[in-house]
């Protein structure tokens, strides 16, 4: 349903039964799925290609041109999966050569006045809350939770179920699991109220735990205590995902706190 005060360019794909509400501006190359709700005064610029259910609220600028002095009109994308829902005055802007596009995944949400640079790649069930910044180039795993004016580095990754507290200057990546705290970004414990939430046991939960005492609480370097945990822990897809994680860091992992203090 398109209301007359909107702007929908004969170009744009639009499903059945997405609202389009007076004042929004929908651009060529533009393809919106099933049921989505297109708030007033939202635009949507040409490469964004937007999932079936989603919700987005008044002021969003989705598939803006990227702010990277490098970009030379390429033809790049912004894709939003299903179900997620972009909240007042976010901006989502396309990608650039690097990627060629910027991703956000299904079943997010995206809080007010978050911004999401070029080329990111956000997982399914993430929340990140108002004020939140991710720059260019960053990596975002599957229920990830930015609270509150976090700011992200960027080239930065933030794994799997890892939690970030508001106002968190993220410089290095963000290992599965964790939480990050303080100031500068420090592993302050595992996300276990995140994980029994989403249906982890007791045991796997203190498995985690264990993996990081060895990485943040016993005083080895990095590589140390990569070698100890896959020499001491039993195989699994947690243990091997983390082990993936820190030898994929290319900014390095964020610091423990309890060393940070020495």
């Amino acid at each position: 349903m398109n209301q007359p005060l909107a702007y929908v360019h004969p170009g744009a794909k639009i499903a059945k039964n997405v609202v389009i509400e007076p004042f929004a501006t929908i651009n060529n190359n533009v393809i919106i799925g099933e049921g989505t709700w297109i708030g007033s005064n939202v635009t949507i610029m040409e490469g964004a290609r937007i999932g079936k259910n989603c919700s987005i609220f008044p002021g969003a600028v989705i598939s803006a041109v990227p702010q990277d002095l490098k970009y030379n009109d390429e033809d790049t994308t912004v894709v939003i999966g299903d179900n997620t829902t972009i909240r007042e005055c976010v901006t989502i802007n396309r990608g650039t050569t690097d990627r060629m596009k910027t991703v956000i995944g299904k079943n997010c949400w995206i809080m007010a006045y978050s911004h999401i640079a070029h080329d990111c790649v956000v997982g399914d069930h993430c929340v990140f809350s108002n004020n939140s910044t991710l720059a260019g180039h960053i990596t975002v795993g599957d229920y990830v939770v930015l609270a509150g004016m976090t700011a992200v580095h960027q080239f930065c990754s933030i794994g799997n179920h890892a939690f970030v507290t508001g106002g968190s200057l993220v410089r290095k990546d963000v290992p599965p699991y964790t939480k990050a705290a303080r100031e500068p970004l420090s592993y302050v414990g595992i996300n276990s109220v995140g994980l029994r939430r989403r249906g982890y046991s007791t045991e796997k939960i203190r498995e985690i735990q264990d993996i990081y005492r060895i990485l943040y609480q016993k005083n080895y370097n990095n590589s140390q205590a990569v070698e100890i945990i896959e020499a001491e822990m039993e195989a699994t897809p947690e243990r091997d995902e983390i082990l993936q994680f820190i030898k994929d860091s290319q900014r390095g992992i964020m610091k423990g706190y309890f060393s940070s203090n020495h």
